[in-house]
């Protein structure tokens, strides 16, 4: 059987999609996923696309929106099937929210900067939440976000009601105290203590990236690629020197390390 040949792009996607859910002529592996099954596969095309960009690969970006657009028109068709929405009913509803949340744009609203647009942004998503019957304010933040990504997105909420601290200064102050706590926990605590005063000293972390307007997420993203780059030239120069980290001691390997450092610096 031909594959479908429908010259409007997105069309084409949603007939190949139909024939792989065929339940008679279709994959095997495409009929059996239920939107469970392929949320962690939209969550890792989410990564991919973010990955893509960060290394500036256009046609990777190219490839992995497809893939990503691929999970919306699969997790559509699941939907379709069961008789509870289409991708034209999502569709219509980002197009409805996009115009809603802009009524400077689509409407007679004069905010024209960012600032105020951001306030009234929140005002639409609080109504939004209201005639969902959403009453608590952090009822809707995903339980399945990164977990510094929800640390922010908690904050950030609770802030706007004025559950906030006023300035960076005071929540370095509040990082001292964690801190501290922390120190406690190790000298006479339980495992667990220690593991929940690390967590809430990362948590205040978190708010002091907001605080300075650093996407913390972001930050530990670029941390990790820091280190990464720092290690492969510990393990490269080592192997030039047809050695390795194993036959190396820590003064050594940390020497190596600070040499990076100064590199990357100068």
């Amino acid at each position: 059987m031909n594959a479908p040949t429908d010259t409007d792009p997105l069309r084409r996607l949603l007939a190949i999609m139909a024939r792989l859910r065929d339940p008679d002529t279709g994959c095997p592996w495409d009929v059996e996923q239920t939107f469970e099954t392929i949320s962690p596969y939209t969550i890792e095309e989410a990564y991919e696309v973010d990955d893509a960009i960060r290394r500036g690969d256009v046609a990777a970006i190219k490839d992995e929106l497809g893939d990503l657009l691929l999970q919306v028109v699969f997790q559509s068709r699941i939907a379709e099937e069961s008789g509870l929405f289409s991708f034209d009913d999502v569709a219509n509803a980002i197009n409805d929210k996009m115009v809603r949340r802009h009524p400077h744009v689509f409407g007679n609203a004069k905010e024209r900067n960012s600032e105020t647009q951001t306030a009234s942004w929140e005002a639409q998503k609080a109504e939004e939440r209201q005639s969902r019957d959403i009453h608590g304010l952090l009822d809707d933040i995903p339980l399945a976000l990164p977990a510094l990504k929800r640390a922010q997105k908690l904050q950030k909420r609770a802030g706007t009601v004025g559950f906030d601290w006023p300035d960076a200064n005071r929540v370095l102050e509040k990082v001292d105290e964690e801190l501290a706590e922390v120190r406690d926990a190790m000298a006479h605590g339980s495992a667990n203590d220690v593991r929940e005063e690390l967590g809430d000293l990362l948590f205040v972390c978190v708010n002091l990236a907001r605080k300075l307007k650093v996407n913390a997420e972001e930050a530990t993203r670029d941390a990790n690629a820091k280190f990464e780059r720092r290690f492969r030239h510990i393990e490269t120069t080592l192997a030039d020197a047809e050695t390795s980290m194993s036959d190396s001691s820590l003064a050594e390997m940390e020497a190596l390390w600070d040499a990076a450092k100064r590199a990357e610096k100068a």
